[in-house]
C-alpha cells in the first residue's frame, strides 16, 4: 500500500478479540481464561463471605463477560478449547459456600447457571431466529438455505439446510 510492504503477523487483536492467520480461536479463548481468572483471583482474595447470591453477581458482572465477549465471533469449536472456558465457571463456582462438594452440573442447578457451551448455542439461535424474522441487518440468505424438499420438513418451510464446508475456516465461523 502506498510502496509500503504489509507485515506478516501470526495473531492480530481487533476491537479486543486476538485472530491467528490460520482463522483458529485458541489464542482468543487463553487470553479470555487468563483475564477471567485475573478477575477471579482477585474475588477470591478480596471476598471474605462467599455467599451464593453475592458471588452470582460478582461472577455474571465481572466474569462471565471476558469469556462471553464477542463469542459469536470467535465461537470455541475445539473441544481443549471449550473445556478451558468451561474451567472458569467450574472453578468459580467451587469457590461458592456449600457448593465444595457438589458434582459441577449439580452446582449449576443449585445456582440457576447453564454451562458456557449451552449460553453460547442460545446466542447463536438467538442470532439466526432474528435473520430469519428480519430483525437483524444481516439477511438469512447469505448465511443460511431454507430446504425446498418437503418430505423432510415435517409440515413446515422454516428448515435450514447445513451446507458442506469445504475448508477448516469456514467451519470455524458463524457461516
Amino acid at each position: 500500500m502506498r510502496n509500503n510492504g504489509l507485515q506478516i503477523v501470526e495473531v492480530e487483536k481487533d476491537l479486543g478479540v486476538k485472530i491467528s492467520s490460520d482463522l483458529k480461536c485458541s489464542q482468543q479463548c487463553m487470553y479470555a481464561y487468563t483475564k477471567a481468572n485475573r478477575v477471579m483471583g482477585m474475588i477470591r482474595r478480596t471476598i471474605s463471605y462467599k455467599e451464593p447470591r453475592i458471588m452470582l453477581s460478582l461472577y455474571k458482572t465481572p466474569v462471565r463477560p471476558h469469556v462471553e465477549y464477542c463469542s459469536s465471533v470467535w465461537n470455541p469449536y475445539y473441544s481443549k478449547d471449550k473445556e478451558l472456558l468451561e474451567k472458569v465457571q467450574h472453578r468459580y463456582t467451587k469457590m461458592i459456600i456449600n457448593m465444595q462438594d457438589k458434582a459441577y452440573e449439580e452446582r449449576l442447578r443449585c445456582l440457576g447457571l447453564w454451562t458456557l457451551e449451552e449460553r453460547r448455542n442460545r446466542q447463536d439461535l438467538i442470532e439466526v431466529f432474528k435473520m430469519f424474522r428480519g430483525f437483524s441487518k444481516v439477511s438469512l440468505q447469505e448465511l443460511f438455505m431454507l430446504d425446498v424438499n418437503s418430505k423432510g420438513t415435517r409440515g413446515h418451510s422454516c428448515k435450514l439446510v447445513k451446507t458442506r464446508c469445504p475448508r477448516d475456516y469456514q467451519v470455524l465461523f458463524f457461516k
